[in-house]
């Protein structure tokens, strides 16, 4: 057991540095965040008010007009990946990284579609676009919040 975490942590420091040195001279703050004019991320599914029953699988689709989708670690001016927000009662900082955890999904993959099962209540949706690296667009490009219901 102990040597697995001496493996894993030698692997992980390997990884850390060679990432390091990826950009070093580059400033991942400034590269790839400009959004193009008119440009705008909305939902496809659900629709606003839209009501679920508990352990029915809710279909999201993302839409995006006026840019490209891009898998993460791709710098290809006027992409992106989508971010979904779940229940968030303020944006993250929109200068870092959009960061991740079970109520803020990261897309990396270039995914447009996903599928959630969410606790009964009242749940409240928002995409965020973000560059390669994670960090949104300026200006950022945000959805409007869709509210559904699961009973």
């Amino acid at each position: 057991m102990q040597l697995k975490r001496v493996i894993l942590l030698l692997t992980t420091s390997a990884c850390i540095l060679v990432w390091g040195e990826a950009l070093d001279g580059i400033d991942p703050l400034s590269v790839n965040r400009q959004s193009l004019k008119g440009a705008s991320v909305y939902f496809i599914q659900p629709q606003d008010g839209q009501v679920f029953e508990t352990g029915e699988p809710i279909v999201v689709q993302f839409g995006l007009r006026g840019m490209g989708v891009a898998p993460a670690g791709v710098a290809t001016p006027g992409t992106g990946h989508h971010h979904l927000l779940i229940n968030q009662k303020t944006l993250p900082d929109l200068s870092k990284p959009i960061p991740a955890g079970k109520d803020i999904i990261h897309f990396g993959g270039g995914q447009t579609e996903t599928q959630l099962t969410l606790a009964p209540g009242k749940h409240k949706l928002q995409m965020v676009l973000g560059n390669q690296y994670h960090l949104p667009h300026i200006p950022p490009l945000i959805s409007d919040h869709v509210t559904i219901v699961v009973y």
